[in-house]
């Protein structure tokens, strides 16, 4: 506890409920409105009948048994249990109501939060804390579950029993009534303070439980597994997850006492208000200015009346608390995408596959810039390498085509159309893309392969495999393309995946193909038969090949030689080799790193000095 004392609770940086907010609130339970009254009408009928018992024990009191009428004393004493009885069966309704809505109000929300992730661009999930956002899907959303089916329906039953209790001792004594409720001002008067202070530890404690989820998506998955394993690190992974674990319990343990004092003296007064009715009721009788089953019934009721007054001040201080919930969940449905449909998005039905980049720059961030003032032009049905040293530019051009960033300058054409202008969802379906990361979901080799497609047939999915050269492989398998493949497919190796993936592109027939690193996992005999095999897929078709061997592109039509975030050089491999450029600087490294691996000794001479670029004749001029 002395840890997280430490971090003072400012309840003045805590703001009131806002009435949008609030209205927000209600919108989520607006579509179940025949729910809710159906729920509200328990909740009266509940509270109506629970008010049965005490009105018949004063019958009884007042009327049976003074005039000795055993008939009438068993009419009372049967309506004393059936009142309380309809009332159970009421208030199962109700909760299957709320519980309902609740469920349902969680259904909505998470695929509506699903939805509007899925919408923020591709450098808002690198920028998230990990398990951030599927604590947003989950815990978050428990929480307003938990809220809407309990939180508020509670404050709906305890107002209504609390104002017809009110009205039903007010009806017996307007005397005894005064007395009671006059310690109600003590249930509501601390309510505000604590409720901030709870609300504060809930918002930092949610933060804390994402990222304990976060921990434990990393560490548990086969990536994260497999490195805490290789470092030997599973100890401090263990004592990292206790640290965590002890503050999240330090912070529950603080939330749990906030208030507490301040319910310990609420509940005093349920004791002592039925001994201050007793005594005044009491001496009124002895008086004769009271009947006796007045004063009965009115001490049998009062809990009716401090109860829901005591749980009311719970539910207020409950309900700042889960605020935070909806904080978390409303600001992340409130951001605003950075890249969007436009208003008239152009939806074209088949692409040519021309790509223009106008003085594009981009930049991530405050991290510098990626790409500088680049220009160039892709002729539809060319396949076009891009290569240069590690860092210099390459995917980040390629992730402009499918608009996973916008530039921060210039434009990028399609067809001569700005794909900021183009739908969205038109653009991707025509781009296929290979990339040096392989994910495969924990699913059958034929699911993942149908993703590209999910109207494909088995003939096409086995065609699409058999020109990535796996389609052997996987029938070998037990159970042929119904093998599950595992988390990222870790049962495959990492050449059978990214075969997988080819398969996966071919199976999509785009009209714009990217392939970044596509054939980098794998070894010189299947790379040969990929590259062979994706011959017939580069014909015909604008194709973006990102690679770090040349060899691998050196019979691209055209190539494109990065360094720095700039184009250095263009032409073909004869013409890049006779500049004595970067190109050929590259080219005759990775040759003598080959003759140092064992590979057949080229008849070249050791690499120069890193030369001056040379950038040789544009492509749009060919």
């Amino acid at each position: 506890m002395h840890r997280v004392r430490k971090s003072a609770i400012d309840v003045r940086d805590m703001g009131p409920m806002e009435a949008a907010t609030l209205r927000r609130i209600c919108a989520l339970v607006a579509p179940y409105r025949w729910r809710a009254s159906v729920i509200a009408t328990c909740v009266v009928g509940a509270a109506a009948l629970n008010l049965v018992a005490p009105f018949f024990l004063k019958k009884v009191v007042d009327e049976a048994i003074p005039t000795g009428n055993l008939q009438l004393l068993f009419l009372y004493c049967t309506a004393m249990v059936v009142g309380p009885v309809c009332a159970g069966l009421l208030q199962v309704a109700q909760k299957y109501s709320a519980e309902f809505v609740g469920q349902q109000v969680m259904l909505d929300l998470r695929v509506k939060l699903y939805g509007q992730l899925h919408d923020m661009p591709f450098d808002f999930f690198t920028r998230q804390k990990p398990g951030e956002a599927v604590s947003h899907v989950l815990n978050d959303v428990q929480g307003v579950g938990g809220v809407v089916s309990g939180t508020l329906v509670d404050l709906l039953q305890n107002s209504v029993v609390l104002l017809s209790t009110l009205a039903f001792v007010t009806a017996l004594d307007w005397r005894l009534s005064l007395v009671a409720a006059a310690f109600l001002p003590f249930f509501i008067g601390s309510t505000r303070r604590v409720g901030r202070q709870r609300k504060h530890i809930k918002r930092i404690l949610q933060s804390r439980h994402s990222e304990l989820v976060g921990i434990l998506s990393e560490t548990l998955s086969v990536s994260g597994a497999l490195l805490v394993k290789t470092f030997g690190r599973e100890q401090d992974e263990v004592r990292r997850l206790a640290k965590k674990l002890t503050t999240i319990r330090d912070l529950s343990l603080m939330q749990s006492l906030v208030g507490r004092w301040f319910q310990m003296v609420l509940g005093l007064f349920e004791s002592i208000g039925p001994a201050i009715v007793f005594a005044v009721g009491g001496a009124m009788v002895i008086n004769g200015h009271m009947a006796l089953g007045t004063v009965v019934a009115f001490v049998g009721v009062l809990k009716r009346l401090y109860g829901p007054a005591s749980a009311l001040a719970g539910a207020h201080v409950d309900l700042r608390t889960s605020y935070a919930y909806f904080d978390r969940i409303f600001e992340v449905m409130d951001r605003t995408p950075s890249i969007r449909n436009a208003s008239s998005p152009v939806t074209p039905m088949a692409f040519a596959g021309d790509i223009e980049f106008t003085h594009v720059s981009l930049a991530y961030d405050n991290a510098g810039r990626a790409i500088s003032d680049l220009s160039l032009v892709i002729p539809g049905g060319r396949t076009v390498g891009l290569v240069g040293p590690s860092g210099s530019g390459k995917s980040s051009l390629a992730s402009l085509i499918m608009r996973l960033y916008d530039p921060t300058a210039g434009s990028v054409a399609i067809d001569g159309v700005d794909v900021r202008q183009l739908d969205l969802a038109s653009l991707r379906r025509h781009i296929g893309v290979v990339s040096q990361d392989t994910f495969l979901f924990h699913s059958s080799i034929l699911d993942n392969l149908r993703y590209a497609k999910p109207s494909a047939t088995r003939a096409e999915v086995e065609d699409a495999a058999r020109q990535a050269q796996i389609h052997d492989v996987i029938v070998a398998l037990p159970r042929g393309y119904d093998t599950m493949v595992g988390e990222r497919g870790y049962r495959l190796s990492g050449g059978e995946r990214q075969r997988l993936a080819i398969a996966r592109a071919i199976l999509k027939n785009p009209s714009i193909l990217i392939l970044d690193e596509a054939t980098s996992a794998l070894d010189a005999g299947s790379e040969r038969a990929v590259q062979e095999a994706l011959q017939p897929l580069l014909s015909g078709r604008t194709s973006l090949v990102i690679a770090h061997r040349l060899a691998t592109v050196r019979h691209a039509d055209w190539l494109v030689v990065m360094n720095d975030g700039r184009i250095v050089e263009e032409g073909t491999h004869d013409e890049l080799i006779a500049a004595g450029g970067l190109y050929d600087w590259l080219w005759r490294a990775q040759a003598r790193e080959d003759v140092r691996r064992g590979a057949k000794r080229l008849d070249i001479v050791s690499p120069d000095p890193l030369p001056v670029p040379v950038r040789s004749a544009s492509l749009s001029r060919r």
